[in-house]
């Protein structure tokens, strides 16, 4: 014959069946939300996301972004080079000109200082002919700031008469944002400046 008091402790044993499955469950529950979050955090760090023109989500890994920006980097050292020191008579005002979109201020120092030297206008009284040869660039990396050293071998073409230069410059590369065609690559330079400047022999030129 059962009692009242049997029926008080089976419901005490099933209340306290029912807490610790609650436990259970809320302490699993737990567990999963914060190797869920761990997971999460560290995929964050290994991929970034861009938007495909079909607008997709695309996975890219950091690794790879790093080589993308010195891919990207290097070729916006040599197109800057190229437009700002392989210049003549024809195209200079040009070339200038596209040259001062990939850089800041500190490019257009150097412009105004040549111009005030009067580079540009012996380039136009004698028709000098100013080719390019060869634009080596080595980038750094540190704390997130990138600087670079540009070695850039360039001719002066004065008719019978061909000099080459080797041209040392530095400078700092930080990020903005994309305008084409006038800055494709989404790079500034800044702190630009050119270090040495120094005629070279025929020799050094052919290598």
């Amino acid at each position: 014959m059962k009692t009242p008091y049997q029926n008080i402790y089976n419901l005490i044993k099933l209340n306290r069946l029912i807490v610790l499955a609650v436990v259970v469950c809320a302490f699993t529950t737990s567990t999963f939300s914060v190797w869920m979050a761990f997971t999460t955090h560290k995929n964050a760090l290994n991929h970034a996301f861009a938007i495909n023109t079909d607008g997709s989500v695309i996975p890219l890994k950091l690794v790879t972004q790093k080589e993308n920006f010195t891919v990207e980097a290097l070729s916006h050292l040599e197109l800057f080079h190229t437009y700002f020191y392989n210049i003549d008579a024809s195209n200079y005002e040009r070339h200038l000109q596209k040259a001062l979109w990939l850089g800041n201020s500190s490019v257009d120092n150097v412009y105004r200082q040549k111009k005030a030297d009067g580079v540009y206008n012996r380039l136009l009284q004698y028709s000098l002919l100013q080719k390019v040869l060869r634009i080596d660039s080595r980038i750094t990396e540190s704390n997130g700031t990138y600087t670079f050293i540009t070695t850039t071998i360039f001719e002066i073409n004065r008719g019978s008469i061909t000099d080459t230069y080797e041209l040392v410059s530095t400078g700092s590369l930080i990020l903005v944002d994309r305008n084409f065609p006038n800055n494709p690559h989404g790079l500034l330079i800044t702190d630009y400046f050119e270090n040495t400047l120094k005629k070279t022999s025929n020799e050094s030129r052919k290598k």
